[in-house]
């Protein structure tokens, strides 16, 4: 098998691409990379290539429009499997999540973790120049999603992650549709519903310096109503499975009572 496949989703990140590329050599180099491009209007695609051409193992994909997140690591996912990869691994293209720390993330899909999360909310983890707004609303989302659905993670929306590809194929991806921070919790929980092991190793998030993030209300809704509609399910699924269970009980404490009479 080939050992790492790391995805790059883009979107207009033509100033940031070359170095994190470079950067990412320098941390795996024994990984393949695949940059999934959405017809990036600034030539994103193309400084991939002519990057790709002299550090090599580095492909592309260009879909045809700007088709989300959880889209472009669905298409990579599904590329990486057929490709008979170990571990693939989610990572932003902006620069705010450092290469460096793979290793570690790799190391601990080798030691059983099925899924390994980059985590800014364990102990060593830091975002160190983001407001107090936005680091209220992330904590806040990151809470809200584990205590609704039961979720032992701290940063569920992380982008920067390793998954193990023999968990990873255990899904449906047909069934995953979520898009930006609810693509990443909807990863997480389906993983830990299926049994996998989900690790949290600590990262220094860097806010981007050079280009337009692509973070939006409608992404940060989108999460709220999905893991609202989850919680509440997998809650009723849990008591239609206790109703079962104790009906039987019920009736042979009808048939007892009946037979005392």
């Amino acid at each position: 098998m080939k050992p790492t496949l790391v995805i790059l989703p883009t979107y207009q990140e033509a100033e940031n691409l070359e170095e994190v590329l470079r950067r990412l050599r320098a941390a795996v180099p024994e990984a393949d990379v695949l940059v999934v491009d959405d017809s990036s209007p600034d030539g994103t695609a193309e400084v991939a290539k002519a990057v790709g051409a002299e550090l090599g193992r580095v492909n592309v994909m260009v879909r045809p429009a700007k088709s989300g997140l959880g889209g472009a690591y669905r298409a990579g996912f599904r590329e990486g499997l057929a490709g008979g990869y170990r571990a693939l691994v989610e990572m932003d293209s902006d620069l705010s999540h450092d290469p460096a720390v793979l290793p570690a993330m790799l190391g601990a899909l080798e030691e059983g973790a099925a899924l390994v999360i980059g985590s800014r909310y364990v102990p060593g983890g830091r975002i160190p120049a983001w407001s107090l707004r936005r680091r209220l609303l992330s904590r806040w989302g990151n809470r809200y999603a584990a205590r609704l659905l039961r979720l032992d993670v701290a940063d569920a929306t992380s982008g920067f992650r390793a998954y193990d590809a023999e968990a990873l194929g255990q899904l449906d991806l047909n069934e995953v549709n979520a898009e930006g921070y609810g693509f990443q919790i909807e990863m997480a929980y389906r993983i830990s519903r299926l049994g996998g092991r989900v690790l949290e190793l600590p990262i220094h998030f860097v806010e981007r310096t050079r280009g337009t993030s692509k973070m939006s209300l409608l992404i940060v809704l989108e999460a709220f109503v999905l893991v609202t509609r989850w919680g509440v399910g997998e809650r009723l699924r849990r008591t239609r499975r206790a109703s079962l269970t104790a009906a039987p009980r019920r009736r042979r404490g009808r048939r007892a009572r009946a037979a005392l009479r």
